[in-house]
């Protein structure tokens, strides 16, 4: 928001500008710029022109003799024909350099001597008219400075207000503010009206069809106004603020919401049906043309203002062109209320309209202080405008809003300040910000909090207040005298630290998606739906984005292609994120979905970089298969791999279910060849899922210390044939199982096929690594062992030993 100094200064006196910004900035509203107004016109002033006459070599320019208070008048060839001799305008004089960067030189136009130039509003830098000259008021004298002569001499502030603070988009919010920072006085604007020719409410009445929505609202009429300009000391203010001048009556109320920080809005009252006000929801299918000048299509959830036939305004927000301020008007209805946040909020948003009076209304207002800013515009249009304010304010207020209060602990702002603030202070500082006290005691305070302060509920924020006022820098730096202890770390997330930390090892980077994906998407990693039936979003950002993911594969999916329309030739990437399903009970309105966190990853390309020496490999189902490898050895799971028997999105000739102590941890394997050509992808993606709730489950995060053998091992060797159908897991187990406790390890050290093999088997060979834990092994324990687990590999998996 931007504040004008020169305004501010009519409230409070202020003290120098830099320790201003300083004290306004500790006290939460942050000065972000600073802009020193009516800089470079230093040679730009007021002047006369005595005469004009046609230039002898150019048709659209004329000569001019200009009166700057110099003595002699000075020669300006003009391009404007929107003067008269005798009227007064800006002359830039030779060294002056505009705004706009222009440097005004002595200079000769199509063959005559011009000695500066006549401006316009836009070569000012005070407005956007570039037509034609700047006509001034006849009074000023020539040669006075444009900056003086207009008022331009300013500083602005721009001040970050949060959106907490609604009471300081105001110059007396700002006002109270320095009052209270400095204790000096504040004086508030006039707002007596001279009231005549009748009562208002027999001119006018207002009904309130949604007291929810609209608690209060206020109006007065006033008639004989006369539409024109508004004074230059009230445009010069209005511009510094940001705002452009526009009429009399439409400039008051733009003033009176800079000044009060409350919106305001005048109707034509001769285009008020009936002379009625109205404040009602939007009828289905009604629509309103707004001041921007576009026809829009109300919401039943809209709050409008209505005459006896129509909307005349979406409140709040913006009003209705078929009620505005004209150069006809002569009768005024003015508007003062107070409305719903959230109403107004959401109005706001739906119709994509971001106003200066939304912006407040939504942030929440003053109901106390809708009668001020009506009383004080009223005042202003009478004097700006010659008209007459009827007698009383119609007020419509059914239900009045309750008041609040808080108690202020003395002992309890010394504990959580650190300091301690004497208890005249903090009344003083409570009183200064308009906090009335209701009772003080020895150790505490209570306050009735005023209605403009929407961030102040608890004794927390009373704290705020004085600790802000008294100075943020006041409180002492001091060391805790106790470090708290730190907090173990949930299992879960250490779970996540070590996933994150495997699989950056195993060469994978992680990738952040969107939670939304198509639902065509979904179909190919889950046609029959066993993930369950995707969450439709609402008001979806596109149809790529329509539902909720149940599975992490098409995020991964399309960061390959994206990543291969790159020419990378080697991806791995992986996701930690939540899949959303619906909930068993669809009724269950406070959890409406499962939220489940998995770990998906993929690899495709070069199993190693180029190099000279050597050949380069494709990845494939072992390269997938190593990365969840090393996720289960981080979390300390032993898992085993089985054929997945419901393969899903998976190739059935590669892919595994892994498995740890009777659970199903999720799946790796070759991504389906009919989801790859589906999503124009080449063939050989491997990919792995898993649940990273039930890795967390199945987690042993502290190591168990296992001792290094006291007795020597005998290792002997084993080769088998089996069908193709037989895996290495299941003979493992055989081996082990029939082995008995003097089975140390069986290591797998090589597959054969081919010759002398027949079709349809294969030659798995083994290291068996016999020991015992508390002597060393003899011969006959050993060949006795051996002899057991070839007797059950020939029973129990159809083995044959090989020669």
């Amino acid at each position: 928001m931007r504040i004008s100094l020169n305004w501010l200064a009519d409230y409070v006196k202020l003290p120098a500008v830099d320790e201003l910004a300083k004290r306004l900035t500790m006290a939460g509203l942050e000065i972000e710029g600073r802009e020193a107004l009516g800089a470079g016109l230093d040679k730009v002033v007021v002047g006369q022109i005595v005469e004009s006459s046609a230039h002898p070599n150019a048709e659209k320019l004329s000569v001019t003799r200009v009166d700057v208070g110099q003595g002699a008048p000075l020669q300006i060839v003009c391009g404007a024909k929107n003067y008269k001799a005798g009227d007064k305008v800006p002359a830039a004089l030779v060294g002056a350099k505009l705004p706009n960067g222009v440097e005004i030189k002595q200079a000769a136009l199509r063959g005559v001597d011009s000695f500066g130039m006549l401006c316009s509003a836009k070569e000012l830098g005070i407005a956007e008219d570039a037509s034609g000259l700047l006509i001034l008021d006849g009074s000023l004298k020539p040669g006075t400075p444009i900056a003086d002569a207009l008022m331009l001499r300013d500083t602005a502030f721009e001040v970050n207000v949060t959106p907490n603070r609604p009471d300081a988009l105001s110059h007396l919010g700002i006002a109270r503010e320095v009052h209270a920072l400095t204790g000096v006085e504040l004086k508030l604007p006039d707002g007596k009206v001279s009231e005549g020719g009748g009562a208002a409410s027999s001119k006018a009445s207002v009904k309130i069809e949604a007291p929810d929505r609209c608690p209060r609202y206020l109006a007065r009429v006033i008639e004989g106004v006369k539409v024109g300009p508004s004074p230059q000391w009230m445009q010069a203010r209005l511009r510094a603020a940001g705002v452009r001048p526009i009429s009399n009556i439409v400039d008051v109320t733009n003033y009176v919401l800079l000044e009060y920080g409350h919106p305001l809005h005048a109707f034509d009252l001769d285009h008020v049906t009936g002379a009625q006000i109205v404040v009602r929801m939007a009828n289905q299918g009604e629509k309103l043309t707004t001041l921007d000048g576009k026809e829009r299509e109300l919401s039943t959830d809209d709050l409008v203002i209505a005459d006896g036939d129509r909307a005349v305004a979406l409140a709040g927000v913006m009003g209705g062109g078929n009620s505005e301020v004209s150069d006809k008007t002569t009768r005024i209805l003015l508007e003062s209320a107070y409305f719903n946040p959230g109403s107004i909020r959401r109005s706001s948003r739906r119709h994509g309209l971001h106003t200066e009076a939304s912006h407040r209304f939504e942030r929440g207002t003053d109901v106390d202080g809708a009668p001020l800013a009506l009383d004080r515009a009223a005042k202003l249009i009478a004097e700006l405008g010659g008209g007459q304010v009827l007698s009383g304010a119609i007020d419509v207020y059914p239900t009045k809003l309750p008041r609040r209060s808080a108690t202020l602990r003395f002992l309890r702002l010394a504990d959580v300040l650190g300091l301690v603030v004497p208890q005249e202070a903090c009344s003083r500082i409570l009183k200064a910000l308009g906090f009335n006290v209701t009772d003080e005691k020895r150790d505490q305070l209570t306050v009735e909090i005023p209605m403009r302060r929407v961030d102040v509920e608890r004794e927390e924020d009373l704290i705020e207040e004085v600790a802000r006022i008294h100075g943020y820098d006041q409180v002492p730096s001091q060391v805790p005298r106790i470090a708290s202890p730190k907090p173990v770390e949930p299992i879960a997330r250490a779970a996540e630290r070590r996933v994150r930390a495997a699989l950056n090892a195993a060469g994978l980077s992680e990738v952040l998606n969107y939670s939304f994906v198509s639902t065509k998407e979904l179909q190919l990693v889950d046609p029959e739906q066993k993930l369950g039936k995707p969450i439709a979003l609402k008001n979806p950002l596109s149809a790529e984005q329509a539902v909720m993911r149940t599975s992490l594969l098409p995020g991964l999916l399309q960061n390959l292609a994206r990543t291969l329309n790159h020419q990378s030739e080697d991806v791995r990437f992986y996701e930690l994120g939540r899949v959303y399903r619906p909930h068993v009970d669809a009724k269950n309105a406070s959890q409406p979905a499962v939220e489940e966190l998995r770990l998906a990853g993929l690899v495709f390309g070069h199993r190693s970089a180029p190099a000279w020496s050597a050949t380069r490999e494709n990845v494939d189902f072992y390269d997938a298969k190593g990365a969840v490898e090393g996720v289960l050895q981080s979390l300390g799971i032993s898992a085993r791999f089985e054929p997945a028997r419901e393969a899903g999105s998976l190739h059935p000739r590669a892919s595994a279910a892994v498995l740890a102590g009777g659970q199903r941890l999720g799946t790796v394997g070759e991504l389906h060849p009919r989801i790859a050509e589906a999503l124009d992808l080449p063939a050989g993606i491997f990919v792995f899922d898993l649940s990273q709730e039930a890795l967390a489950t199945a987690a042993q995060l502290v190591p168990h210390y296992r001792g290094l053998p006291k007795f020597p091992s005998a290792l002997r060797d084993l080769a088998v044939v089996v069908d193709e159908a037989v895996s290495h897991e299941k003979l493992e187990s055989v081996a082990r199982k029939a082995g008995g406790e003097i089975v140390a390890g069986v290591q797998l050290f090589d597959v054969y096929r081919g010759q002398n093999i027949p079709a349809g088997r294969k030659s798995l060979a083994y290291a068996i690594r016999y020991q015992h834990p508390d002597r060393t092994p003899t011969d006959a324990e050993v060949n006795a062992a051996h002899e057991r687990i070839v007797a059950a590999l020939t029973q129990e998996a159809g083995a044959e030993l090989r020669a």
